[in-house]
């Protein structure tokens, strides 16, 4: 079979960060701001108090310290908690593909290719500006790519997902060289006037390049790639074209990020862990023999628990590096800039699991070997 590596990775990070500190206080703000508005209402038990948070709670609750935004003054703005994100003109550049093109340029600086070399692009990501035209085939032309190019969601997996659609593309022979790109625009989505969740998401763009690994002696070989998907309700998001049609839904809390965290907690993490496992003895390699785990970033807890089903002990930071402190949750993007950040010490033959999962539920794992 054709064998396919990873030579390249690349990183946009907005200038704009958010800590903890600040993000609780616009929200208390506006949890003071709303039961004063509903004081009556609060008092005759019509409607019911929100809390405060604080910056301990979500850091025990979720390791996050901070994030980045595209615009974090909208953010912060008591009476907005929505970012400031104005449309552009048809004739603009997006602001996904801005993103896209400026991590693409470093992962194809770092596999040492230029837009001539690439033949298909992919752009997978949990949240996409527009229906169509594919924000990749945009992507596709603002860098003088030929061939073709397209979208794809599988929420927080779609990277994953999407280093096993390049991979096909190569192994069927229709490129040799893909782009993949990641650009997660997650504050856009994210309802931060709730207590439980608002804090969770950044926003960042992650880039691989995937390959012919007859082109490119250096990088990761993909030894195996396993998906999976299981329908759940747990995390959501039903904002989408068809609400047009049915204005009693227009403005609703469930046209953005909603879940029950802790069924996905309970439900997500052993899945994970078993995929993983099952992966590992089907290519007869024993946990031991992981150098390192480049997990989805969504949640420490998680990410501890899936690491110790694997290994059968608490994975040591080394093994197991963790980004999410500070990027907080990037969706498909969390476990790539976890690989991005945390993988040149690595020596050849060392083998490498990036992994990623969420909503769907969807589970993609990827089994690297330096070269």
């Amino acid at each position: 079979m054709q064998q396919v590596a990873i030579t390249g990775t690349g990183l946009f990070t907005p200038s704009d960060s958010i800590s903890n500190e600040e993000l609780v206080a616009a929200f208390n703000k506006y949890v003071d701001l709303y039961n004063n508005e509903h004081a009556d209402a609060i008092e005759a038990g019509d409607v019911s108090a929100l809390a405060h948070s604080s910056p301990e709670f979500i850091t025990k609750a979720s390791g996050i310290k901070s994030r980045y935004v595209v615009d974090k003054t909208g953010i912060l703005d008591p009476d907005r908690l929505v970012p400031h994100i104005p449309e552009r003109a048809n004739e603009e550049q997006s602001l996904q593909c801005e993103m896209a093109v400026a991590a693409a340029r470093e992962a194809m600086a770092a596999a040492q290719c230029g837009p001539e070399d690439i033949d298909a692009v992919i752009v997978a990501c949990s949240n996409l500006q527009r229906p169509y035209p594919a924000v990749a085939i945009e992507v596709q032309q603002a860098l003088g790519i030929q061939g073709f190019a397209f979208d794809m969601n599988v929420a927080c997996s779609s990277a994953t997902f999407g280093i096993a659609q390049a991979s096909g593309v190569i192994r069927d022979g229709l490129a040799k060289r893909v782009l993949m790109v990641n650009p997660e625009i997650c504050s856009g989505h994210l309802n931060f006037a709730d207590r439980d969740s608002h804090f969770i998401f950044g926003d960042v763009c992650t880039a691989v390049i995937i390959e012919d690994a007859n082109l490119n002696s250096g990088g990761f070989l993909v030894r195996d790639i396993r998906l999976k998907t299981m329908f759940s309700n747990n995390i959501r998001n039903n904002f989408g074209f068809l609400n047009r049609a049915d204005e009693a839904g227009v403005g609703q809390p469930d046209k953005l990020f909603i879940q029950e965290g802790r069924k996905v907690f309970k439900e997500v993490c052993p899945a994970v862990a078993n995929l993983i496992v099952t992966q590992l003895e089907s290519l007869d390699v024993p946990a031991t023999g992981l150098r390192r785990m480049w997990l989805h970033q969504a949640n420490l807890n998680m990410n501890d628990l899936i690491a110790r089903k694997v290994l059968g002990r608490q994975p040591s930071e080394d093994e197991a590096p963790v980004i999410l402190d500070e990027y907080a949750n990037t969706s498909s993007a969390g476990s790539v800039i976890a690989f991005h950040k945390h993988q040149s010490d690595l020596r050849q033959g060392d083998l490498g699991i990036l992994c990623s999962f969420g909503a769907g539920y969807s589970i993609g794992s990827v089994v690297l070997q330096k070269r």
